[in-house]
């Protein structure tokens, strides 16, 4: 997978992950935010261990035939475990990973109290990242979460040298104004990301505005996870009133639902093989 102009990457939690290839996106992405909360229900806080994610991350390649790109959280650990964790994402199929600078316990970027880690240190868990990848097909990402708990000038700086490390991208995590991704933008050299969180004003940014100012890949983390919660909130709520789910927020089919997950394709292996 080589990184492109631009490829706008919708999360792939709280609904069938191939509506996202139906809906003609060239990549899905692994957020950590919503694979702890579809698994666990609770926040984004460290609680998923490596194997969780990686295992998150082979049922979501099975699912779809476009790149799948996962967070890797830290890393899971020392340099051993960054080694570890590489080859099981390679395993899983995974296009691309990102990691990041936090120090454990971890916690979505868009979230306060983030504590960082020594930039050296952390320049050089993303050399062992590359390093642990090898000749095999697979995009490592450097992460900083430097901007809400260091401020921009920090963040700018950290990612720059996670690309001289060897950072195939860098992603300046946890923007919430336009003017930041303009900032980001202008300072961070290389091909890099962005995420667009929904509610923050960066939304008035298109994925056309993005590519114009050099981002490679947008992340749209959490607009599936969020409309889906939403729409099932809705959905319950009429259901408690009205006693019946008939006149509620729209919904697909039964038919329309098997056609999500490929019913068609087990029928014909069952019809041409099946006693």
């Amino acid at each position: 997978m080589t990184p492109t102009s631009p490829v706008a990457v919708l999360d792939g939690h709280a609904h069938g992950h191939g509506i996202v290839q139906a809906a003609g996106f060239p990549a899905v992405y692994m957020t950590g935010f919503g694979a702890t909360a579809s698994r666990l229900g609770t926040p984004d806080i460290g609680l998923l261990t490596q194997t969780e994610m990686t295992e998150h991350a082979r049922n979501m390649t099975r699912a779809v035939t476009i790149p799948v790109i996962a967070d890797a959280d830290t890393g899971y650990g020392g340099p051993s475990n960054i080694h570890r964790t590489v080859r099981e994402y390679i395993q899983a199929q995974v296009a691309a990973i990102h990691l990041e600078d936090q120090v454990a316990p971890k916690r979505c970027g868009q979230m306060s109290g983030i504590r960082l880690m020594d930039e050296d240190e952390s320049a050089a868990r993303i050399a062992c990242a590359v390093e642990a990848r090898g000749g095999d097909d697979l995009l490592v990402i450097g992460r900083t979460d430097a901007l809400p708990a260091a401020g921009i000038e920090e963040a700018v700086r950290r990612a720059n040298r996670y690309r001289d490390a060897g950072a195939d991208l860098v992603f300046v995590d946890g923007i919430k104004r336009v003017e930041e991704v303009e900032a980001v933008a202008k300072a961070v050299e290389g091909p890099k990301v962005v995420s667009i969180v929904d509610g923050n004003e960066t939304t008035r940014l298109t994925a056309t505005d993005l590519a114009d100012m050099g981002f490679r890949i947008v992340f749209y983390a959490v607009t599936a996870l969020f409309t889906a919660t939403r729409a099932v909130a809705d959905a319950l709520d009429h259901l408690r009133t009205a006693g019946t789910p008939a006149g509620g927020p729209a919904q697909h089919t039964y038919a329309e639902f098997c056609d999500l997950v490929d019913l068609g394709f087990h029928q014909d292996l069952d019809h041409r093989f099946g006693s």
